[in-house]
């Protein structure tokens, strides 16, 4: 006879979590993950009453649950929601994720609108890649022109704050990352940025079912990208660990935080090239074109706002 598991509602439980061997229904698991999502924000002061939100819409699994949990709370909390697409310009790649994350935004009736690489930067990221001939990864390259193009989306629509899908697994790959690369003082300014990321507590598996639970569609192809950097090999390592040690994430999670904490944050002044905040005599950006530009790319750097 084969026994199921109970949610504590009465229903069949579709899920259940090995670290704290809670079973929930499917709309309880989406209840828990929505209410986790909304203290994460609250406890961070992230989004308030009277703000508008930019969220960050890939068309992937993270970022369209987000905005799904976003649009769920605006009306409650009062804010306004408004989605933003970077599109770095990956042929047969991209134009998917575009379609994916315009059609669910359409359906939820928020504004949508895409920024590209292109318009930007003068470069698409595939161009910057074909250009390059120091090493230089494109993981590298990408998250660096990203920021900026979330920081340039938020500025021109108007936002308060950039919303991200970043789950648990992401915060945790970045932080060992960064000590992995010797870069202490980014562990600080990781966890203090200005960026509202609902599921950073949240593990990436738990994502992965909130999707599939509330019919969320999304690109599951992923970046053709993502292997050339080294955090393909610490997410797997992390997951090893976790089936063996379940809840391992979250403890490793609480002890980055504090960590990152403790890390004394550099003084945030102005790139002289570009006007964007910087941490440096001159902002990543600008240091990246560069070298880009040494190895034969056109790429410019667009003139930050100074607000």
């Amino acid at each position: 006879m084969v026994h199921h598991l109970s949610c504590s509602c009465g229903a069949e439980a579709a899920y259940t979590r090995r670290y704290s061997g809670q079973s929930l229904c499917a709309p309880c698991f989406s209840a828990s993950v929505e209410k986790k999502a909304a203290r994460t924000l609250t406890e961070r002061s992230a989004v308030r009453r009277g703000q508008r939100v930019a969220a960050a819409v890939s068309g992937g699994k993270d970022s369209l649950a987000m905005l799904r949990v976003l649009h769920g709370m605006s009306e409650r909390v009062g804010f306004d929601l408004h989605a933003i697409t970077v599109d770095e310009g990956i042929p047969g790649y991209r134009e998917e994720a575009l379609r994916i994350a315009a059609d669910y935004c359409g359906g939820l009736g928020v504004k949508h609108e895409v920024f590209s690489y292109k318009e930007l930067f003068g470069t698409t990221l595939d161009e910057a890649l074909e250009s390059r001939s120091s090493k230089i990864s494109s993981c590298a390259i990408c998250g660096t022109l990203r920021r900026r193009a979330l920081d340039a989306a938020r500025e021109k629509t108007g936002s308060d704050v950039v919303a991200t899908g970043h789950n648990l697994d992401d915060m945790i790959q970045t932080q060992i990352i960064n000590m992995l690369s010797g870069d202490v003082p980014r562990m600080g300014r990781a966890a203090g940025d200005a960026r509202a990321r609902p599921f950073e507590r949240i593990y990436e598996s738990e994502v992965v079912f909130y999707a599939f639970a509330n019919d969320i569609p999304f690109q599951a192809e992923p970046c053709p990208h993502m292997d050339e950097g080294i955090r393909t090999q610490v997410r797997q390592f992390l997951n090893s660990l976790e089936q063996d040690r379940p809840g391992i994430k979250n403890s490793m999670a609480r002890s980055l935080e504090r960590i990152a904490g403790a890390v004394e944050s550099k003084a945030v002044g102005r790139c002289p090239s570009c006007g964007a905040p910087s941490t440096g005599d001159v902002c990543s950006v600008c240091l990246l074109a560069a070298r880009l530009r040494a190895d034969g790319s056109n790429m410019r750097v667009p003139t930050a706002s100074r607000q």
